[in-house]
This record gives C-alpha cells, sequence and structure tokens, in this order.
C-alpha cells in the first residue's frame, strides 16, 4: 500500500505479530505433492500488506506456488516494516509489493544482508491527495493546492478541530502528508481513518451525501471503477524534492513498485523462488482481482483462482521460469 507509508511501529508487539501473525488466523494452505521429477518447494513464506491490491498479488503468487510448484504456503498478516524484520530470521520469503522504501533497503539489504531486490512486479503506483467527483465539478478550483485554504473550513471536522481535515488511511502507509501540510502552510489537519477499508467508505459516502472530504489515496486501485476521485494537483515532484523528510513540499513521485524477498530464500534453490522472479503484471490484473475481492467478495483464494483460470498464457510463463 507508501517515506515512507510513516513508520509509527510497534516495538515488541510487532515483533510478537510478525512470529505470530498468519491470514485468515493461521491458516496455511495445504500444497499439493510435487510432481514427479520436480524439486521440492517446501514452505514457502509471504507477508500479507494491509491493502487489497496487495493481496491480490501474494494470493495469485501464492496459489500458483501451491497448485502448480507444491510449496505449502503461509501468508502473514504484517505492517511493511514489520515484514522485512522477518527476512532475516525466516519468517518471511518474500514481500510482493513494495512502495519505495529507500530506508529499509539501506537497513536491511546494504547494511544487514539479509534481504535482495527481486525486481519490478509490473505495478505503477501513484500516491496523492484526492477529491470526490462531485466536489470537483461544483468546485473545479478545489484541483489546484493553492486554493484549498479558501475551502479549510468545509473541511473541517471534530477530529480536526478548527482546522480542515486531510484523511489519511493506515498510519503505516507511505505518507509525506503531514510535511505537505506544514511546508505548503495550508490550514489542514492530517486525520488517520486507520484503513484502507475506512478511508474508502469515507471517499463512498462523500460521493453518494455530497460530503466535504480531501484525503490521502493511491493507485493501482479498484474503487476508482466505483467512484472515479479526482487528484489534486500538487507541487510537480521533482528529483530530490524529498530527500529531506522535513522539508518536502512536493508531490508524490511515481513508484515502480518491486519484489523484495530473503536472500537465503532466493539462495534456496525453491522452485518459488523462481516463481517470484519471473512475476510481473499490471495494475489492471491487479484491480481485476481485488475487485473480487473487494466487491464480489470472493475469498482471496477463489478470486486468485479466477484470474488464473482467466490468465493461462501469462501462468504459463511466470511458470517456465520456476
Amino acid at each position: 500500500m507508501r517515506k515512507q507509508k510513516s513508520m509509527r511501529l510497534l516495538g515488541i508487539g510487532a515483533a510478537a505479530g510478525l512470529i505470530l501473525a498468519a491470514c485468515g488466523g493461521g491458516d496455511i494452505e495445504e500444497a499439493d505433492a510435487p510432481a514427479a521429477g520436480q524439486e521440492d518447494c517446501g514452505d514457502f513464506n509471504m507477508a500479507i500488506n494491509p491493502w487489497v491490491g496487495y493481496e491480490a498479488s501474494a494470493y495469485v503468487v501464492g496459489q500458483i506456488a501451491a497448485n502448480e510448484l507444491g510449496c505449502t504456503v503461509e501468508y502473514k498478516n504484517l505492517k511493511e516494516e514489520v515484514a522485512w524484520q522477518g527476512f532475516g530470521s525466516g519468517e518471511v520469503d518474500v514481500v510482493i509489493e513494495n512502495w519505495g522504501h529507500e530506508d529499509l533497503k539501506k537497513k536491511y539489504i546494504e547494511e544487514q544482508g539479509t534481504a535482495v531486490e527481486v525486481g519490478p512486479n509490473g505495478n505503477v503506483g501513484i500516491i496523492g491527495w484526492y477529491v470526490p467527483p462531485w466536489l470537483a465539478e461544483e468546485h473545479p478550483d478545489i484541483t489546484n493546492w493553492e486554493n484549498l485554504n479558501k475551502y479549510a473550513d468545509e473541511f473541517q471536522t471534530s477530529e480536526s478541530g478548527d482546522q480542515g481535515q486531510l484523511l489519511d488511511g493506515d498510519p503505516s502507509f507511505v505518507t509525506n502528508d503531514e510535511p505537505l501540510v506544514k511546508n505548503l502552510d495550508l490550514d489542514f489537519k492530517v486525520v488517520y481513518a486507520g484503513s484502507e477499508a475506512a478511508l474508502i467508505q469515507s471517499f463512498r459516502q462523500a460521493e453518494a451525501n455530497k460530503d466535504w472530504v480531501i484525503g490521502y489515496f493511491y493507485e493501482p486501485q479498484w474503487f476508482f471503477a466505483e467512484v472515479p476521485l479526482v487528484k489534486v494537483d500538487l507541487p510537480p515532484y521533482e528529483p530530490g524534492c524529498d530527500a529531506d523528510p522535513a522539508k518536502i513540499a512536493c508531490d508524490y513521485p511515481e513508484y515502480i513498485l518491486d519484489k523484495i524477498a530473503s536472500k537465503e530464500f532466493m539462495d534456496s534453490g525453491s522452485p518459488a523462488a523462481d516463481l517470484v522472479s519471473a512475476f510481473q503484471w499490471t495494475n489492471d490484473d491487479q484491480n481485476v482481482v481485488a475487485t473480487y475481492i473487494a466487491v464480489d467478495e470472493m475469498s482471496q483464494e477463489d478470486a486468485a483462482e479466477k484470474w488464473i483460470e482467466d490468465n493461462p498464457d501469462k501462468v504459463e510463463e511466470w511458470l517456465a521460469a520456476s
């Protein structure tokens, strides 16, 4: 899901969660036996970061690993930085969708040597501030950040007090919003909805009821097909404008999302490591599976299986490298 999604971590509790957390309360996908002549895959531990698009990517890879490679797949619900802590302990093999996190790369790849980059996953990430369509239509100048203070009173809530509310999602998401508000001299306060689901529901209600809401959002994202949120233009991003987190006064960069894995796992010879290396798909692919999960209320496994059945050529291409 982004600086990086601000690192408000849980200390000892987070470490405990790393050991204990597993998707679905600890359910583990029981893998089929490997085909004759195929190397035993063994255990395959996939982190699940807290947004539906990530689930879509992880479960597609996981279902292929279980059903085609004979892996025993375990999905672990973990915040982003907590997941990286698991590379050294063997608790986590793969983070399938990484949003930048140059600080974590320095720590776990360069300094500790427990993680490696495994190339792009094919998704392009965009983060920004958005308003519901009705608001952009009735007040078109609101999509220019320089006009936001003119409307600050309209965005006031009980949480923001006498300032306008800028709604963010999960506090662990990559966000520059607090320094942006300060450095652009905006009369707004960042308030955290707490999750992707809460953020989506706020935008959904704002469009239905013509409520004043401005908030953090991102692509790839299935929700744009339901409510086509309109992006607010912040000062354009230029290389280096976000070098000092405290002084950021520019928009977010475009993120080429990539895969991060345990070095031990990638060196293990597991066919799942080859699958992770080969996996790439598009924003549209991810949004299809995310829609199955979020809108059609399919289980993550069933949503992944449906996409796999509908896209045999892509799956075969990934498996050819395994």
